[in-house]
């Protein structure tokens, strides 16, 4: 809901505007443009020119540019990222910002905490979410539990669906058999607005065993919605859902090797997620309230022994939260919520066991004259653990009039125990919450969505009471770990028609008692892109280059994983206004690579879609 509630809101924290060139303009028909709006910082919205945290935004244009199913194309390109894939579209993918676990980042789909409280680290798997219906999405780095409470140790990452008057379809067919469409249609006016959107993906995919031969398919069907209906003057009440209903072939270890190679195995996944809420705005108090709704189904299939699933999984949470924001004298303002999750996991061999999580957080802001500040605290008490406190603060400095400002921010994190941490095999229940302070120092020019761009960031977050597996004696807090580098981002669009877009990161990641580099995490990453919209009918050519530098696959730095570069070539053409056609080829050099060691990657693959709209 409070993604639905930014055009209004954004309005009232209009606040000293953000120093740009002439040319760049950040104000639309009256209204901040959406994409120097978000709500990862405070919860609620707000300008990026009046926080000092490290926050990147994507809008509906750059994401319908990159093209294709795979959203962690679209994060990529975002400083701080680095994906871990186990094999082809649809396998699980992880998502790690500045070096910090997959499951230490917290997930936001239209509001929803979209994490699978049923899996062993309760992070979510983005295998399963795809590009289609997606308008916006805001990443955080950095630790902001203050705010978000558990599992923002590594960041928070929120994705918005399109709220669009219109109709809009899109199907691209490629390798692999590879076929992926979508469409999204609604109404929308002053006072109300009602999108939905669905689509169908399907892939023949590749082996995920990168030993094996036989290419192990995925597809998924999926629907969502969201709406919103100005009730009274100043109330608006909203309801957003999303379904998915996905099925994935898989590798094992087959015997008489165990080792891991082709088997005829598959898993499927159901996640179902929603949001019902009201948000009331009187000029000076903006409030919203709402409760929440994440499903997750997962079910293993073995043909060679039985029809029947092998194992199955269900994780469910529920969240019940009221926030909002007040405009205090003395340019002063207070954000502040409360909320609770209640939330329950089951497998076929651990019986149903429940967990609540209540919280409080107050967050004080102040904004003047080009300074800004905000400091804040946060209580959560988990009924299985105890109680735990989170500060944090941030601030910016605005430089002058061509649209430098310097920017700081001190936050803590945590995680609770996952439930199956707790009682599933190996389940410990006197672990402690795994625990998070983090720093970043950085100067910044612009937004990334605007004519001229530039950020340089430094930072170091500090792990403790990281949680391990160790057979048999099973889980444990022992880990200390420290992630710390820099990141750089630039983007330059000398003519309306010529964008350049960089983004690399230096992340050194290592745990703090052995020394070692942290598996999977390499310590270079670089996105090089650019965007031509020719004269000749406006033809668009890009081209995206990925380097990643080398890594290690095991805690023990046994396991290297070679670096790798890959080329895409993109391409779209407006034939009229209501139809486009595009495509483009990946892994244009055919490189051979591995993101974990021992799982396939796709060689060079061309796609060629359409696009209608009405």
């Amino acid at each position: 809901m409070k993604y639905l509630f930014l055009l209004g809101y954004s309005l009232a924290v209009a606040a000293p505007a953000v120093a740009q060139d002439a040319d760049d303009t950040i104000m639309v028909a009256d209204r901040i443009r959406d994409n120097l709006i978000t709500v990862v910082a405070t919860g609620t919205p707000l300008r990026t020119a009046l926080i000092g945290q490290s926050v990147s935004i994507v809008d509906n244009s750059e994401i319908a540019s990159i093209q294709g199913a795979d959203l962690t194309r679209v994060l990529e390109r975002l400083p701080g990222v680095t994906i871990t894939r186990n094999g082809g579209l649809g396998n699980f993918t992880g998502v790690r910002i500045r070096g910090a676990d997959a499951e230490q980042l917290l997930v936001l789909v239209d509001g929803v905490r979209v994490a699978d409280v049923a899996s062993p680290g309760g992070g979510f798997d983005f295998g399963n979410l795809v590009s289609g219906g997606i308008g916006k999405i805001e990443l955080l780095r950095g630790s902001n539990s203050v705010v978000w409470g558990s599992q923002a140790i590594g960041g928070v990452l929120a994705l918005t669906s399109r709220e669009f008057d219109g109709v809009e379809a899109s199907a691209e067919y490629g390798a692999h058999d590879s076929f992926d469409g979508s469409a999204v249609a609604g109404l929308s006016g002053d006072a109300y607005a009602v999108t939905l959107n669905g689509g169908y993906t399907r892939t023949d995919g590749i082996s995920t065993a990168a030993s094996g031969t036989e290419p192990d398919g995925f597809r998924q069907w999926r629907v969502g919605g969201r709406g919103r209906l100005d009730i009274a003057s100043g109330l608006t009440a909203t309801l957003n859902g999303r379904y998915a209903d996905s099925r994935l072939d898989i590798d094992g270890f087959p015997p008489p090797t165990y080792r891991f190679a082709d088997t005829p195995e598959y898993q499927t996944s159901r996640e179902a997620s929603g949001r019902a809420g009201l948000a009331y705005d009187t000029g000076l108090l903006h409030l919203t309230g709402g409760y929440a709704l994440s499903d997750t189904r997962r079910a293993y299939f073995d043909p060679t022994y039985s029809t029947a699933p092998n194992f199955e999984t269900q994780g469910r949470s529920e969240h019940a939260d009221l926030s909002g924001h007040i405009g205090l004298p003395s340019n002063l303002t207070l954000d502040f919520g409360a909320d609770s999750e209640w939330s329950r996991f089951s497998t076929t061999y651990d019986a149903e066991k429940t967990a609540r999580l209540s919280s409080g957080h107050a967050l004080l802001g102040y904004h003047a004259d080009g300074l800004n500040l905000a400091a804040g605290v946060r209580l959560d008490d988990h009924n299985r653990y105890g109680s735990a406190w989170t500060f944090g603060a941030n601030g910016s400095v605005d430089l002058g009039n061509e649209g430098w400002r310097i920017r700081a921010s001190y936050g803590e994190g945590f995680k609770a125990p996952t439930l199956y941490q707790l009682y599933g095999y190996g389940g410990n229940t006197t672990l402690n919450p795994e625990e998070s302070r983090s720093f970043d120092l950085g100067i910044e020019r612009g937004d990334r969505n605007g004519p001229l761009h530039f950020a340089l960031t430094g930072f170091r977050r500090d792990s403790s009471n990281l949680i391990d597996y160790r057979f048999p004696s099973g889980y444990f807090n022992v880990g200390k770990a420290r992630a710390e580098g820099f990141e750089a981002e630039a983007d330059v669009r000398p003519t309306d028609r010529l964008g350049f877009h960089a983004a690399y990161s230096y992340v050194k990641a290592t745990n703090r008692v052995t020394g070692k580099d942290l598996a999977r995490r390499p310590r270079h990453a670089l996105t090089l892109a650019t965007d031509w919209r020719t004269p000749l009918h406006d033809l668009t050519l890009g081209a995206d280059l990925r380097l990643v530098g080398d890594s290690f696959d095991d805690a023990g730095n046994f396991a290297p994983l070679d670096g790798y570069a890959l080329v895409t070539l993109r391409a779209s053409l407006p034939v009229t206004e209501q139809l486009e056609l595009y495509g483009r080829v990946e892994n244009l050099g055919d490189v051979s690579y591995q993101t974990a060691t021992g799982y396939g990657t796709s060689g060079r693959a061309a796609y060629a879609g359409v696009r209608v709209r009405f």
